[in-house]
């Protein structure tokens, strides 16, 4: 098989794709920030933009219009640019703290990871995490087994999600083209979105993140046609966004990437 028609490079998110079944630190950290400053969002509100840099998603619940309003009755003025850095820099250390509390690996990681390797595929990370946050993820799944061949931080390049930068940053470090030999595995919309936008197959997760939203034990409590309906309803939203193909959990991410490459022999592409 020649370069071009195999995957060389997946590239996962954290929080709802590798670690974190449910996407629970980020969201508890937004919703105590915004408690903070007297405003009570709900965790659908604090859910919507989730996959986006930290502080783009602090700027996107403040535009949303119910909390401008909530705003407006608190403070008596709408927000500005200063009150979006005053929550963010609430945000940080709070989900840093989230994370000690949510970094398990989800089921099936490591073993995945080790049978990409298997296959001579390289493995790197994009998060909404900033680089401060990034790196609490990045050790604590570090001494679960997990430890990506380079990670990129959204600070760390000069625009995070939707935009390709980080895994253009990726590629490069790691040495990888065309964007046809790259997988990108995510749970949210921005996410699939990264991946699209830099040419790349972009895979949804529809059971273990943040658009499911529930721990492993609730998860596991569902009646199977309610499980059934409501991960159908994530894989919807994920394809209408753009994504390839859509699973349940990284689990299923080596027979995924078998079915690309058979489409890849015959001239498929992204």
């Amino acid at each position: 098989m020649l370069v071009s028609q195999r995957i060389q490079l997946v590239v996962c998110d954290w929080a709802g794709t590798t670690v974190d079944f449910g996407c629970l630190a980020p969201a508890a950290a937004f919703l105590e920030a915004f408690a903070r400053h007297k405003l009570m969002l709900t965790m659908q509100q604090v859910r919507a933009p989730m996959g986006l840099h930290k502080y783009d998603h602090v700027r996107t619940l403040l535009e949303m219009p119910a909390v401008s309003e909530q705003f407006q009755f608190v403070y008596g003025r709408p927000w500005v640019e200063a009150d979006v850095m005053n929550i963010y820099h609430e945000v940080t250390p709070l989900q840093a703290s989230a994370c000690e509390n949510h970094s398990v690996l989800i089921p099936g990681v490591v073993d995945v990871v080790a049978t990409l390797r298997s296959r001579d595929v390289k493995i790197g990370s994009t998060t909404g995490y900033p680089r401060v946050v990034a790196e609490v993820v990045y050790e604590l799944a570090k001494a679960q087994g997990y430890e990506p061949d380079f990670n990129v931080a959204a600070d760390d390049t000069p625009a995070a999600r939707p935009l390709p930068w980080m895994i253009f940053r990726i590629m490069e470090k790691l040495d990888i083209f065309p964007p046809l030999a790259v997988v990108k595995i995510g749970d949210t919309v921005p996410d699939i979105e990264e991946g699209r936008n830099a040419g790349c197959w972009s895979i949804g997760v529809t059971q273990t993140g943040s658009e499911m939203g529930l721990t492993p034990e609730e998860f596991a409590a569902l009646p199977e046609d309610v499980k059934k309906h409501k991960t159908e309803i994530v894989g919807r939203k994920l394809l209408d966004a753009g994504a390839h193909y859509v699973i349940p959990s990284i689990i299923e991410l080596p027979q995924m990437i078998d079915h690309i490459e058979a489409g890849m022999e015959t001239g498929q592409k992204p």
